[in-house]
Protein backbone atom coordinates (compact mmCIF):
# COMPACT_ATOMS: atom_id res chain seq x y z
CA UNK A 1 0.00 0.00 0.00
CA UNK A 2 1.39 3.55 -0.92
CA UNK A 3 1.99 5.77 1.48
CA UNK A 4 0.37 9.26 2.78
CA UNK A 5 2.41 12.19 2.59
CA UNK A 6 1.71 14.75 4.85
CA UNK A 7 -1.61 16.05 3.24
CA UNK A 8 -3.36 12.63 3.47
CA UNK A 9 -2.79 11.96 -0.35
CA UNK A 10 -1.04 8.58 -1.38
CA UNK A 11 2.83 8.94 -2.58
CA UNK A 12 3.80 7.65 -6.14
CA UNK A 13 6.44 5.21 -6.22
CA UNK A 14 8.26 7.55 -8.40
CA UNK A 15 7.65 10.22 -5.37
CA UNK A 16 8.56 7.72 -2.54
CA UNK A 17 11.91 7.16 -4.83
CA UNK A 18 13.28 10.51 -5.40
CA UNK A 19 12.90 11.59 -2.33
CA UNK A 20 15.43 8.32 -0.90
CA UNK A 21 17.83 9.00 -3.99
CA UNK A 22 21.21 8.77 -2.68
CA UNK A 23 22.76 12.48 -4.22
CA UNK A 24 26.19 10.87 -4.46
CA UNK A 25 24.87 7.60 -5.76
CA UNK A 26 23.40 4.10 -4.85
CA UNK A 27 26.25 1.12 -5.27
CA UNK A 28 24.50 -1.89 -5.58
CA UNK A 29 27.54 -5.08 -5.18
CA UNK A 30 26.44 -8.37 -5.59
CA UNK A 31 29.07 -11.21 -4.84
CA UNK A 32 28.70 -14.39 -4.26
CA UNK A 33 30.80 -15.00 -1.15
CA UNK A 34 29.32 -14.12 2.64
CA UNK A 35 32.19 -12.95 4.24
CA UNK A 36 35.16 -10.58 2.63
CA UNK A 37 33.79 -8.60 -0.11
CA UNK A 38 30.76 -7.73 2.77
CA UNK A 39 33.00 -6.77 5.16
CA UNK A 40 34.95 -4.96 3.10
CA UNK A 41 32.39 -2.86 1.56
CA UNK A 42 30.51 -2.49 4.58
CA UNK A 43 33.63 -1.31 6.54
CA UNK A 44 34.20 1.15 3.56
CA UNK A 45 30.69 2.86 3.89
CA UNK A 46 30.87 2.97 7.62
CA UNK A 47 34.31 4.84 7.01
CA UNK A 48 32.33 7.55 5.08
CA UNK A 49 32.19 10.98 6.97
CA UNK A 50 28.85 11.05 8.87
CA UNK A 51 27.21 13.35 6.26
CA UNK A 52 28.10 11.29 3.11
CA UNK A 53 26.98 8.03 4.73
CA UNK A 54 23.45 9.18 3.25
CA UNK A 55 24.36 10.82 0.46
CA UNK A 56 26.21 7.50 -1.13
CA UNK A 57 25.05 4.22 -0.25
CA UNK A 58 26.91 0.79 -0.84
CA UNK A 59 24.65 -1.96 -0.61
CA UNK A 60 25.86 -5.70 -0.86
CA UNK A 61 24.15 -9.07 -2.12
CA UNK A 62 24.93 -12.15 -2.14
CA UNK A 63 24.05 -14.83 -4.04
CA UNK A 64 25.30 -18.08 -5.94
CA UNK A 65 28.27 -17.74 -9.04
CA UNK A 66 25.87 -18.89 -11.82
CA UNK A 67 23.20 -16.71 -10.65
CA UNK A 68 25.37 -13.31 -10.52
CA UNK A 69 24.46 -11.38 -13.38
CA UNK A 70 20.40 -12.13 -13.04
CA UNK A 71 20.62 -11.34 -9.02
CA UNK A 72 22.22 -8.36 -10.48
CA UNK A 73 20.00 -7.02 -13.10
CA UNK A 74 16.75 -8.35 -10.77
CA UNK A 75 18.13 -6.04 -7.95
CA UNK A 76 18.67 -2.98 -10.50
CA UNK A 77 15.21 -2.86 -12.01
CA UNK A 78 13.81 -1.34 -8.95
CA UNK A 79 15.08 2.27 -9.36
CA UNK A 80 17.31 1.70 -12.35
CA UNK A 81 17.38 5.26 -13.00
CA UNK A 82 20.18 5.68 -10.28
CA UNK A 83 21.61 2.27 -8.81
CA UNK A 84 25.18 1.86 -9.76
CA UNK A 85 25.19 -2.52 -10.43
CA UNK A 86 28.10 -4.24 -9.91
CA UNK A 87 29.49 -7.88 -9.76
CA UNK A 88 32.36 -9.00 -7.29
CA UNK A 89 33.55 -12.17 -7.65
CA UNK A 90 37.09 -14.44 -7.57
CA UNK A 91 38.12 -16.82 -10.34
CA UNK A 92 39.16 -19.21 -7.76
CA UNK A 93 37.71 -22.54 -9.79
CA UNK A 94 34.78 -20.67 -12.01
CA UNK A 95 34.46 -22.39 -14.63
CA UNK A 96 32.68 -20.05 -17.02
CA UNK A 97 34.30 -17.06 -15.32
CA UNK A 98 34.95 -15.15 -18.98
CA UNK A 99 31.22 -15.57 -19.30
CA UNK A 100 29.67 -14.20 -16.57
CA UNK A 101 32.21 -10.80 -17.10
CA UNK A 102 30.88 -10.86 -20.94
CA UNK A 103 27.49 -11.32 -20.20
CA UNK A 104 27.59 -9.20 -17.33
CA UNK A 105 29.76 -6.17 -19.20
CA UNK A 106 26.86 -6.81 -22.28
CA UNK A 107 23.95 -5.81 -19.60
CA UNK A 108 25.61 -3.35 -18.50
CA UNK A 109 26.96 -4.53 -14.91
CA UNK A 110 30.27 -3.00 -13.92
CA UNK A 111 32.79 -6.45 -12.57
CA UNK A 112 35.18 -6.24 -10.60
CA UNK A 113 36.97 -9.46 -10.85
CA UNK A 114 40.16 -10.81 -8.64
CA UNK A 115 42.42 -13.68 -9.63
CA UNK A 116 42.80 -15.38 -8.10
CA UNK A 117 40.77 -14.21 -5.25
CA UNK A 118 39.40 -10.86 -3.45
CA UNK A 119 43.05 -11.13 -1.41
CA UNK A 120 45.06 -10.35 -3.94
CA UNK A 121 43.47 -6.87 -3.98
CA UNK A 122 43.77 -6.59 -0.03
CA UNK A 123 47.68 -7.53 -1.20
CA UNK A 124 48.17 -4.12 -2.62
CA UNK A 125 47.07 -2.53 0.56
CA UNK A 126 50.61 -3.57 1.27
CA UNK A 127 52.30 -2.42 -1.30
CA UNK A 128 52.70 -5.44 -4.09
CA UNK A 129 50.07 -7.73 -5.58
CA UNK A 130 52.63 -11.37 -5.53
CA UNK A 131 51.99 -13.64 -8.35
CA UNK A 132 50.07 -16.43 -7.02
CA UNK A 133 47.74 -18.73 -9.04
CA UNK A 134 45.19 -20.43 -6.55
CA UNK A 135 43.14 -18.81 -3.88
CA UNK A 136 44.14 -21.36 -1.09
CA UNK A 137 48.13 -19.96 -1.02
CA UNK A 138 46.72 -16.34 -1.98
CA UNK A 139 44.78 -16.08 1.12
CA UNK A 140 47.52 -18.06 3.48
CA UNK A 141 50.00 -16.03 2.36
CA UNK A 142 48.03 -12.91 2.56
CA UNK A 143 46.52 -14.00 6.33
CA UNK A 144 50.64 -14.18 7.02
CA UNK A 145 51.12 -10.70 5.62
CA UNK A 146 47.93 -9.71 7.58
CA UNK A 147 48.69 -10.24 10.70
CA UNK A 148 52.83 -9.24 10.60
CA UNK A 149 51.17 -5.63 9.48
CA UNK A 150 48.18 -5.38 12.06
CA UNK A 151 49.06 -7.97 14.80
CA UNK A 152 45.99 -9.66 14.09
CA UNK A 153 44.85 -12.65 12.96
CA UNK A 154 43.23 -12.61 9.67
CA UNK A 155 39.30 -13.82 9.35
CA UNK A 156 37.00 -13.47 5.96
CA UNK A 157 34.60 -12.77 8.63
CA UNK A 158 36.17 -9.93 10.48
CA UNK A 159 34.19 -6.70 10.31
CA UNK A 160 37.11 -4.22 10.79
CA UNK A 161 39.05 -5.71 8.25
CA UNK A 162 38.76 -2.51 5.88
CA UNK A 163 39.82 -0.33 8.99
CA UNK A 164 42.94 -2.26 9.37
CA UNK A 165 43.93 -2.10 6.19
CA UNK A 166 43.35 1.13 5.71
CA UNK A 167 44.78 2.29 9.09
CA UNK A 168 47.98 0.20 8.42
CA UNK A 169 48.32 0.42 4.98
CA UNK A 170 48.38 2.85 1.76
CA UNK A 171 45.20 2.83 -0.08
CA UNK A 172 46.65 5.25 -2.39
CA UNK A 173 49.16 3.46 -3.31
CA UNK A 174 46.72 0.51 -3.28
CA UNK A 175 45.39 1.96 -6.52
CA UNK A 176 48.34 2.38 -8.23
CA UNK A 177 49.59 -1.06 -7.45
CA UNK A 178 46.84 -3.30 -8.73
CA UNK A 179 46.40 -0.75 -12.30
CA UNK A 180 50.34 -1.33 -12.59
CA UNK A 181 49.53 -5.11 -12.26
CA UNK A 182 46.44 -5.32 -14.52
CA UNK A 183 48.22 -2.73 -17.20
CA UNK A 184 51.57 -5.67 -16.92
CA UNK A 185 48.85 -8.33 -17.58
CA UNK A 186 47.81 -6.90 -20.96
CA UNK A 187 51.64 -5.84 -22.35
CA UNK A 188 51.96 -9.60 -21.77
CA UNK A 189 49.00 -11.13 -23.75
CA UNK A 190 47.55 -12.00 -20.49
CA UNK A 191 44.09 -10.07 -20.83
CA UNK A 192 41.85 -12.73 -20.35
CA UNK A 193 41.28 -13.24 -16.31
CA UNK A 194 41.24 -16.94 -17.26
CA UNK A 195 44.97 -16.93 -18.33
CA UNK A 196 45.70 -16.86 -14.68
CA UNK A 197 46.78 -13.43 -14.76
CA UNK A 198 47.28 -12.46 -11.04
CA UNK A 199 45.03 -9.10 -11.11
CA UNK A 200 42.03 -7.54 -10.24
CA UNK A 201 39.77 -4.80 -11.03
CA UNK A 202 38.25 -4.40 -7.29
CA UNK A 203 40.41 -0.82 -7.45
CA UNK A 204 38.03 0.65 -9.95
CA UNK A 205 34.81 0.54 -7.86
CA UNK A 206 36.77 1.57 -4.78
CA UNK A 207 38.33 4.59 -6.11
CA UNK A 208 35.37 5.76 -7.94
CA UNK A 209 33.84 5.42 -4.41
CA UNK A 210 36.91 7.69 -2.93
CA UNK A 211 36.99 10.19 -6.13
CA UNK A 212 33.20 11.05 -5.37
CA UNK A 213 34.06 11.40 -1.36
CA UNK A 214 36.48 13.44 -2.37
CA UNK A 215 34.77 15.81 -4.67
Amino acid sequence: MARKDRTGNRKTRDQRSKRRKPEMGYYLVVTDTEGTERCFFNGLHDSLPDDMKKKLVIKVMETKTQNLVQKCLELTAYDAQYRIPWIVFDRDQVINFDQIIQEAESSGIHVGWSNPCFEIWMFSYFGNMPVIQNSWTCCSRFGDLYKKKTGQDYSKTDATIYKRLYENGDEENAFSVAEQKYQQCLREGKNIPSKMCPATRVHELVGEIKRKVKG
